[in-house]
């Protein structure tokens, strides 16, 4: 999108609206996607941690470099799938975090290379579960990358400073606040940690989540995890933008992933940002917005279109012929999303965004529980997705149709720049 949706708000109060309109929105149910989870031994785990020992081979046609100055998965050209996962830290032992992020940072170095975790799939002794869970054997990689995050409950929970870190909390890292119209689920928000997985083959993304997963056993276990499908904005600005599940194109004035001076203006943290150990990271803001898919599929073309500020077939903003013609705001609705969002309505403030769909079958009522997974990489959240969602949330046209039902904030180290180095290393080493 072009930017986090707000929830649900009678749009009365709206500029740009003549008179106000019932609300059509219904009561809404959760349903994500889980993790399979295998059983696995010390001897597994051990040989897990093997599998990324050695340099990945050079980039080619479908591989991503997991080492460098930033995370894969932010500036990276935006691929097909995600499986997203949050997790919760199960202990309060620091050592044994510690050996998990090295755990995880080889096999992740591994299988974005296209490699087996560990030993292989088929290799090692027949009495114990195999090192690598085999579903992706004989997959290309997919362009597949994998970038973790470190939530506020990390550095601190329940008032306990569990890995000595509490003090190294950056200030960036907020708590979010309630946004009017929230309605978030618990069980489906918040986390220690997570992982991004994105790839062009969804069961590449499945299987890499799955085998952190297993690796952590023990140490972590999954909060919650999305599914998307149909990348709903690009990094790659040039090329045509996809449509979300309401059919429009949308999220078109997106940071490049090419425009470094973009991206050090408004994603990657600089020095003086904050502590040292974020210096060359971002931070990032998962939402699960939930479409009204029945409600809108009701409304005719040019509240469709009016909602947005843009026509549907080619995707162009009002007054214009193409969809990356430079918009006139003043010729769209006041409240039309796109007026509201779009940096000259916000002093030049931008966010990176990594938008999915998801579709995770139906709500108990008929209705289908679908939507936008948004997610926002910025410089600091405190002056870019908190200012621009109070905006929206106060007065978008968009939000009678969604709601924000899902919501978490990570803070994203910089790149592991070199084998042997783990994620999280400048934190906890």
């Amino acid at each position: 999108m072009d930017a986090p949706q707000a929830p649900a708000a009678d749009p009365a109060g709206a500029p740009g609206r003549d008179a106000p309109r019932p609300s059509r929105r219904a009561v809404i149910g959760w349903a994500g996607a889980g993790v399979a989870l295998g059983a696995a031994g010390a001897g597994t785990v051990a040989a897990a941690a093997r599998g990324g020992d050695a340099p990945a081979p050079a980039a080619s046609a479908g591989t991503v470099p997991f080492h460098g100055e930033h995370q894969a998965g932010i500036a990276t050209p935006v691929q097909d799938r995600l499986h997203f996962a949050a997790f919760d830290v199960t202990t309060d032992d620091r050592a044994a975090l510690v050996a998990m992020l090295q755990r995880w940072t080889r096999a992740a170095a591994a299988m974005t290379a296209g490699r087996e975790v560990g030993g292989g799939a088929v290799d090692g002794l027949a009495e114990a579960p195999p090192d690598d869970t085999g579903e992706a054997l004989g997959l290309p990689a997919s362009r597949l990358t994998l970038t973790v995050g470190f939530g506020p409950t990390l550095f601190e929970k329940d008032g306990k400073d569990r890995f000595g870190i509490r003090a190294r909390r950056p200030e960036a890292l907020v708590d979010l606040p309630h946004f009017p119209g929230d309605s978030l689920d618990p069980a489906r928000s918040g986390g220690d940690l997570c992982v991004q997985a994105c790839a062009d083959d969804p069961q590449v993304a499945v299987h890499a989540i799955r085998n952190l997963a297993r690796i952590g056993m023990g140490t972590v276990s999954v909060r919650w995890s999305q599914l998307g499908f149909g990348k709903t904005s690009s990094t790659t600005p040039e090329a045509q933008t996809p449509r979300n599940l309401m059919g429009f194109k949308d999220g078109t004035h997106n940071v490049a992933g090419t425009d470094a001076k973009a991206l050090a203006d408004h994603v990657w943290a600089a020095p003086g940002d904050g502590p040292a150990w974020m210096d060359g990271g971002s931070y990032l803001v998962a939402r699960r917005i939930r479409m009204h898919i029945e409600t809108w599929d009701r409304s005719s073309l040019k509240e469709q279109e009016d909602v947005f500020g843009r026509t549907k077939g080619e995707g162009a903003p009002y007054g214009r012929r193409r969809e990356h013609d430079a918009p006139d705001l003043s010729a769209m609705p006041a409240d039309s999303h796109v007026r509201l969002a779009h940096p000259d309505s916000n002093g030049g403030l931008m966010i990176l965004r990594r938008g999915y769909s998801f579709t995770d079958g139906t709500d108990g009522l008929g209705r289908l529980d679908a939507g936008l997974f948004f997610l926002a990489y910025q410089r600091d959240t405190r002056r870019a997705f908190v200012p621009l969602q109070r905006r929206l949330a106060a007065h978008d046209a968009l939000n009678e149709y969604i709601q924000h039902v899902g919501s978490a904030h990570f803070a994203c180290p910089p790149g592991v720049r070199k084998p042997g180095e783990w994620w999280g290393q400048a934190l906890l080493g």
